[in-house]
């Protein structure tokens, strides 16, 4: 055995078999950061008999609980923005259509798996300190992905008045989100889009197709 690489058993690499397990402390710990009915406590113990691995296997990943919840936190902000990204480049270049696009991409991945939007916009996870770290940290990162979408699209300077658009249009729409995670806001889906499609291309300026 080689430094860095884990024995094979049962024609299963140990490294493979090591993301697997890492693989399932994750979506443990989304089911208990996402659950339905708040956040469930999430310890060592707790995500360890859901995935029904000893702790050994835990820290053979993460540092403690916070780690996790790090790691859960920023792999859903990761694929959604991946997803976010490859909607809007596929989209026709028009500004109806890249806006739909990343719009109904984004309100189609929180309600496919609601556990996903609770963890990123439910008023329930606002108190844990990890999770508002994050939240604040991704927030920024989503004003700077649209600042830059903006930017290129317009082929426009930086200026005030975009950097005032993109932080009204990200924290309106999380807002929205989480209104209607928490049942405060009753409107369908693609009626929410139409919504938030029209909303933006006020902002910019444009006229609605």
């Amino acid at each position: 055995m080689t430094d860095g690489t884990l024995r094979t058993y049962g024609g299963v690499a140990g490294d493979a078999r090591a993301a697997e397990r890492r693989a399932k402390l994750l979506d443990a710990g989304l089911d208990l950061l996402g659950a339905p009915d708040g956040p469930g406590e999430l310890t060592v113990r707790g995500v360890c008999r859901r995935t029904g691995l000893t702790a050994r296997y835990f820290y053979e990943s993460f540092a403690d609980r916070d780690a996790l919840t790090v790691a859960v936190y920023d792999g859903v902000v990761a694929g959604l923005g991946a997803d976010l990204l490859a909607a809007v480049e596929a989209a026709p270049r028009t500004a109806p259509g890249r806006a739909r696009a990343g719009l109904a991409t984004l309100v189609r991945r929180i309600t496919e798996d609601p556990r996903r939007g609770r963890l990123l916009f439910a008023r329930s996870l606002g108190a844990s300190p990890v999770v508002a770290a994050r939240r604040a940290e991704s927030t920024r990162w989503f004003v700077e992905l649209l600042t830059a979408e903006v930017r290129s699209f317009y082929r426009i300077e930086r200026t005030p008045r975009v950097d005032v658009a993109a932080e009204l249009l990200v924290g309106g729409v999380a807002q929205i989100l989480t209104s209607l995670l928490d049942g405060q806001l009753d409107v369908p889906a693609d009626a929410l889009v139409d919504h938030c499609v029209d909303l933006f291309l006020a902002i910019a300026g444009e006229r609605p197709p």
